[in-house]
């Protein structure tokens, strides 16, 4: 026999060793508490039940206080039922508080039962969420064909075709006022000049001698032809 077998039947002797003698001494304690007949070897089997539910719920969904706090509840009931029975109380005369509690058991340990197996187990770590999917990328577009530039036309040459305008008369000058004795000193102004010249007075000189603007000295040289 290897061993490994050995070992495991090691643990299992022990096991059945030490859960026999817990369930003699809750048996006992539960018939020295008023609960005779097949009441008192209910109660050990209540107390184990619930110690591995708990257990169990642990091992399975992980660590809860709702998992922790019932294990502890099953596991002080079985070490209570043990040290109680080891000689340190006389089973004969059992305190009523013991009593109350054996007897508030069977509701106690139901409801235990009961919150382990429907209660939701809390989730530690939530799942992650799917990354979304990339969108697709859209297909590139196909550059458009580019036109081919087409050659400029020849400049023609419609200085030959076309007949050139004549020249627009100009607008004749607006009438200027001159007062009567700026005319009196042009016709002297121009009387000196023809007799050191010998030749008339033209626009640009009359306006020189005189002192007056372009278009009043047009239009006083109107006056003296």
């Amino acid at each position: 026999m290897s061993r490994t077998a050995l070992r495991v039947d090691a643990v299992l002797v022990q096991a059945v060793i030490a859960g026999a003698l817990s369930f003699a001494h809750l048996h006992d304690l539960a018939a020295a508490a008023g609960q005779d007949g097949w009441k008192a070897w209910a109660y050990p089997v209540s107390v184990d039940l619930l110690l591995v539910a708990a257990w169990r719920r642990l091992r399975s969904d992980g660590p809860s206080r709702l998992a922790w706090c019932w294990f502890l509840i099953a596991l002080v009931a079985s070490l209570g039922a043990n040290v109680a029975t080891a000689g340190l109380l006389d089973l004969s005369n059992v305190p009523a508080w013991l009593r109350i509690l054996v007897a508030a058991w069977p509701a106690l340990a139901f409801m235990g039962g009961t919150l382990l197996v429907h209660s939701p187990a809390a989730r530690t770590s939530t799942p992650e969420t799917p990354a979304a999917p990339e969108p697709a990328s859209a297909p590139e577009a196909e550059p458009e064909p580019v036109p081919a530039a087409e050659p400029d036309p020849a400049p023609v040459d419609t200085a030959d075709e076309t007949p050139a305008l004549p020249p627009a008369d100009p607008a004749p000058a607006p009438a200027v006022a001159v007062p009567a004795a700026l005319v009196d000193h042009a016709r002297k102004v121009a009387a000196d000049h023809e007799t050191r010249t010998g030749a008339r007075i033209d626009t640009d000189t009359l306006r020189a001698r005189l002192g007056v603007p372009p278009h009043m000295a047009d239009a006083i040289a109107a006056q003296l032809a």
